[in-house]
């Protein structure tokens, strides 16, 4: 049974990049800081061992490091080769500043 556990502070949150990396039930997260919402992706690019938090930010997609391949952030879908996989999402809910996550079902 997956339940909403605390990850991160708002704060914690690169305002630079605008991404952290955090650890979910073992598995490395990328929370993503856009100016209405926070989300939350495998950190873990699926087309290579790049970690998305030191990917690019801009406009809801995220640019692997390593290889360019770019992501839409809400949805975890693709946006240009070389990647093809969808990233695992993550449900955030924010209370007082605190960043909780909970898996996603596929």
């Amino acid at each position: 049974m997956d339940t909403w556990k605390p990850v991160a502070q708002v704060g914690d949150i690169s305002p630079d990049t605008g991404t952290l990396r955090v650890v979910y039930e073992g598995e490395a997260v990328c929370l993503y800081k856009l100016p209405d919402e926070i989300c939350a992706t495998q950190d873990r690019c699926p087309h290579g061992n790049a970690s998305l938090a030191d990917g690019y930010l801009e406009d809801g997609t995220i640019e692997c490091p390593l290889h360019q391949g770019v992501f839409d952030i809400r949805t975890g879908k693709p946006q240009c080769p070389p990647v093809t996989t969808d990233l695992r999402r993550y449900e955030v809910r924010v209370e007082a500043d605190t960043v909780y996550l909970k898996a996603q079902t596929p």
